[in-house]
């Protein structure tokens, strides 16, 4: 369902994303890990079409996100990091927008609409403003309006940031069930080791903008050659050079 080939990214003298390609199954959940500035972002938001590439390819469903944007973007549910949301309009209003934007009938949107408000647990602030919600009821609502179209792909950037353990433990179920008996091909960005290894089938590590692995958890282990968990055969693959750093610093020189 995601087909990424040669995919490159660059800022002047700064190459974000380089040359980087993944394939992403119907049904499987594939996670994307690297440290801050590695280039996860860069490429979350060039799959979900909100930034153009330097050069490479994007296959989504079969459509080139480049030359066939409409169909290609028509498959894809994005959850950004940092949702931008219309904070004048109410939570209800919003479903009304996307609906819109997204060619939903109302029929679906009386139906469906109710039932993702209440799975995320919104139904009792459906009409208040966005304004006075929290940081993780915004979240919970970017999540099911991504959701309201029935989307093929979801492009996830960060997932469980700021909600509480009772929201990321019902983000990780409903990824599950999605993935598992609706078909939904998920890429999802995360710096959270544990939310990885137990949601993720397979597992990127990027790192100055290459990717430097790919596999399961166990296939990345035995390329690491770390008995550990995802956390130490993350640190591994994107050693630094801390220790030696550390070490010249805190050492005394005559």
């Amino acid at each position: 369902m995601i087909e990424i080939i040669n995919l490159t990214k660059r800022y002047q003298h700064h190459t974000a994303v380089d040359d980087l390609s993944l394939r992403v199954a119907p049904g499987e959940i594939f996670g994307f890990l690297g440290p801050n500035g590695a280039g996860k972002t860069t490429t979350i938001r060039m799959v979900a079409g909100a930034l153009a590439p330097t050069s490479g390819e994007i296959i989504l469903g079969g459509h080139h996100l480049a030359r066939a944007p409409r169909p290609a973007k028509s498959l894809v549910g994005y959850i950004p990091d940092r949702p931008f949301l219309y904070e004048k309009l109410s939570g209800w209003e919003f479903f009304e927008f996307l609906a819109d934007l997204y060619q939903v009938a109302r029929p679906a949107l009386a139906d469906r609409g109710p039932k993702l408000l209440e799975l995320f647990e919104l139904s009792d602030w459906c009409h208040d403003l966005i304004e006075n919600y929290s940081h993780g009821m915004k979240q919970r609502l970017i999540m099911a309006g991504a959701l309201l179209p029935r989307p093929r792909i979801l492009v996830v950037d960060e997932p469980i940031v700021g909600l509480d353990p009772r929201g990321a433990k019902l983000v990780v179920d409903i990824f599950r069930h999605l993935a598992d008996q609706e078909g939904v091909a998920i890429l999802v960005s995360t710096h959270t080791m544990s939310l990885a290894s137990r949601l993720c089938h397979r597992i990127g590590i990027i790192f100055k903008g290459r990717l430097e692995a790919v596999g399961t958890e166990d296939e990345l282990r035995a390329r690491s050659g770390q008995d550990g968990d995802l956390e130490d055969i993350f640190l591994k693959i994107t050693d630094g050079g801390a220790p030696q750093i550390l070490s010249e610093l805190f050492t005394d020189h005559d």
